[in-house]
């Protein structure tokens, strides 16, 4: 699509709405505003605006969609698939200011929040209260709930407590048209309408803003244990996932980590107290947790006798809560750790929990056809495999001309073994070229349909999804 550019008249309409303050059109602001964590990917926008009401972006949508320019909106930008770059320059819209914790309702579980809130900060609130958020990406202590919504975020504690759209109850929205709406109510059963709600998370920003977010919450688990798991061949390591469930555990975590991944995050961090023999291929760090702690260690018995029909050495239990803290914190910054290491690219891929063994095997084969290297991990409780794609050695010919025919090779896997592309990092600018492999003519002009309806000029987040 052509979109107009921004001119004088444009930002004064702009300034009058926000305040001068809140209207950024220098460089220092497009460097930060231009990018997200997709690779090295820079994309300057016309200006930068930070709006901190809901009738404020109201007007300023207003203002874009009759002026036909574009409007992509931001959270932290901890983003990875270029969900928040502003590849049609035009204006970039900040949520920052939209960070407040409005209630949090004790009586019926619920908190209502603006999305400018950073995860970790929602839940360490609610956790005062003796409740639980779950969801928990790698980047809780940076992103804000508005992104998690637009990606529909999981992280390790989705494997037992569901993902984002598993704790929305209802959502505050403004349309591109300007119009301002409720999704849904505030209560747990609903069978009123299409459900509105759902379809705006994970939808990326390109149907609306939201404003404001109504969750439900559960009571805080009190107790758990943590324990990693070294295997000889990480094959058997993803083979042992889908037994332990079968054994009828469900744990809070179960994070899977080549070699690699475990090593470089240990690096990444400074730790020297993890020495890993070199038989060792790969490691699950398997949390379980609870309110009795009795029921636990049971749980981690049925753990140990399903992990003796593996071929794996001896499991490491964390000993206290700096322990804990310390794998965790490998585990969450092994995807900065591959940054540093290398230029790379970031799959995100999902399919049944059994079928990781053959994923991970497609994965590396694909992987000597095409002459890169891959470090993988990812919450293989729940089939997602994060696969890390290190130039390394390849030419800039083979990696900027042939590498996405390896890329198509493996999501191509995936949905074969009845998965998908995606598994919560999105789909945004990076990945839209892969689309027509999970979705067929049909479904993609579906999708397309909905798009037009909720924004029929296209001004918001265009680029991003589908072609």
């Amino acid at each position: 699509m052509n979109f107009n550019t921004i001119d004088d008249a444009i930002v004064q309409q702009l300034t009058s709405i926000v305040g001068a303050k809140y209207v950024l059109f220098d460089k220092e602001a497009f460097e930060k505003y231009g990018r997200d964590e997709t690779e090295d990917l820079v994309f300057y926008p016309e200006v930068v605006v930070i709006p901190k009401t809901p009738q404020e972006i109201a007007e300023i949508l207003k203002l874009c969609n009759a002026a036909n320019i574009a409007v992509t909106p931001r959270g932290a930008g901890t983003g990875l698939s270029g969900g928040a770059l502003p590849i049609n320059k035009g204006v970039l819209l900040s949520m920052e200011r939209f960070n407040a914790i409005i209630e949090i309702d004790e009586r019926n579980l619920q908190a209502t929040i603006e999305p400018g809130v950073i995860t970790q900060v929602f839940q360490e609130a609610v956790q005062e209260k003796g409740l639980f958020y779950p969801p928990d990406p790698a980047s809780k202590g940076s992103c804000f709930i508005g992104g998690n919504l637009a990606e529909n975020s999981g992280g390790p504690k989705a494997v037992k407590y569901g993902v984002t759209n598993d704790y929305v109850l209802n959502l505050e929205v403004v349309l591109p048209t300007g119009d301002i709406i409720w999704t849904g109510a505030n209560v747990l059963k609903n069978s009123t309408g299409y459900n509105l709600t759902q379809l705006m998370i994970g939808s990326e920003g390109t149907l609306g803003i939201i404003t404001k977010a109504v969750f439900r919450l559960i009571p805080y688990p009190p107790h758990d244990l943590l324990m990693l798991v070294p295997f000889y061949s990480a094959e058997e390591a993803c083979a042992a996932v889908s037994a332990i469930f079968r054994a009828g555990i469900t744990p809070s975590g179960m994070e899977f980590m080549e070699r690699d991944a475990l090593i470089w995050g240990a690096e990444y961090i400074g730790d020297e107290s993890l020495q890993i023999p070199e038989s060792i291929q790969a490691h699950l760090l398997i949390e379980v947790d609870g309110h009795n702690k009795e029921v636990l260690y049971n749980e981690c018995e049925t753990i140990h006798k399903v992990l003796e029909g593996f071929n794996c050495d001896e499991i490491l239990f964390a000993e206290d809560a700096t322990q804990k803290d310390k794998l965790w914190k490998i585990r969450r910054v092994v995807g900065e750790a591959v940054k540093v290491k290398s230029i790379y690219k970031e799959e995100d891929t999902v399919v049944p929990r059994a079928e990781l063994p053959i994923l991970l095997k497609a994965v590396k084969d694909i992987g000597s056809a095409y002459g890169f290297k891959s470090v993988c991990y990812g919450h293989a409780g729940d089939g997602n495999l994060h696969i890390n794609i290190i130039k390394d050695d390849m030419s800039d010919d083979d990696w900027n001309n042939k590498l996405s025919g390896g890329i198509r090779e493996i999501f191509e896997t995936c949905v074969k073994l009845k998965g998908t592309i995606s598994g919560e990092h999105g789909i945004g600018y990076v990945q839209k070229d892969y689309m027509n492999i999970p979705f067929s003519t049909v479904e993609i002009s579906l999708q397309k349909d909905i798009k037009q309806l909720f924004d029929p000029n296209g001004i918001l987040n265009p680029g991003k999804v589908f072609n």
